[in-house]
């Protein structure tokens, strides 16, 4: 049972950060499609701003490489259930993270095709829910380093 709940843990974390990526992606590329009905010289600014929420997805994937090294037929409870839980905060944390920052490059994108110069400022806006995405990973490298030390 440890052995399935350590593995739910991961399959949440990548499969949860990586549907936020894809809708924030899909969420940015469709504001850029508009903007750029108007504008087309702002591809460079939309294509960075798009990418933008992709980055919860790689963080999703990279803890999964931090943690699945524990996972082992003998694994305890208390290690499943900390793998567990490091799965559940990158997933959840990743999902929302990036719809979220979706929703301020998406914005930020359609004042681009309006001629508006806020490029930077939705790039440093955008970076904010990020920040939580990134402390979401670095929890999950924080307790893969627990790990040994609870069986």
């Amino acid at each position: 049972m440890p052995y399935i709940l350590a593995w739910t843990g991961i399959f949440l974390m990548v499969g949860l950060a990586g549907v936020g990526s894809a809708v924030g992606t899909v969420m940015g590329g469709n504001a850029s499609v508009g903007a750029l009905k108007k504008r087309d010289d702002i591809f460079p600014y939309c294509l960075i701003l798009s990418a933008l929420p992709g980055t919860q997805g790689l963080y999703g994937f990279g803890a999964f490489f931090i943690l699945q090294s524990h996972i082992t037929p003998e694994i305890t409870l208390l290690q499943a259930s900390a793998i567990f839980g490091a799965g559940l905060i990158m997933g959840v944390v990743g999902l929302i993270s990036a719809i979220q920052q979706a929703k301020i490059v998406s914005n930020g994108i359609e004042a681009l095709g309006s001629g508006n110069d806020v490029f930077t400022n939705t790039l440093i806006l955008g970076v904010l829910p990020e920040l939580y995405a990134i402390i979401a990973f670095a929890s999950c490298f924080l307790i893969g380093g627990l790990i040994p030390s609870l069986a």
